[in-house]
């Protein structure tokens, strides 16, 4: 008898607020994560600028990056998907 397959557990990770999202640090660094790299929890995972002000966005767990859903330096709304996540 085969054993039953456990299904991966997908976290979202959405914009707290509107802003202008970043993959690195500056444009000369490369991104914070890629799709397919395993992170950990409260890894940065890119930056989103509002007001001048950038709030670091970090990973909720430790998974694998699954989906990079935003584009680097494009507008996000308030709950825009940026990462899904498969948990660990």
């Amino acid at each position: 008898m085969s054993e039953p397959v456990k299904k991966a557990k997908r976290v979202e990770v959405r914009a707290p607020m509107s802003g202008v999202f970043y993959r690195q640090p500056s444009p000369d660094k490369p991104p914070y994560v890629e799709k397919g790299d395993r992170v950990k929890k409260k890894q940065i995972l890119a930056l989103l600028e509002t007001m001048k002000v950038f709030q670091k966005i970090k990973s909720p767990g430790e998974g694998k990056i699954v989906e990079i859903a935003a584009e680097n330096e494009s507008t996000l709304k308030d709950n825009d998907l940026m990462f899904v996540i498969e948990a660990d």
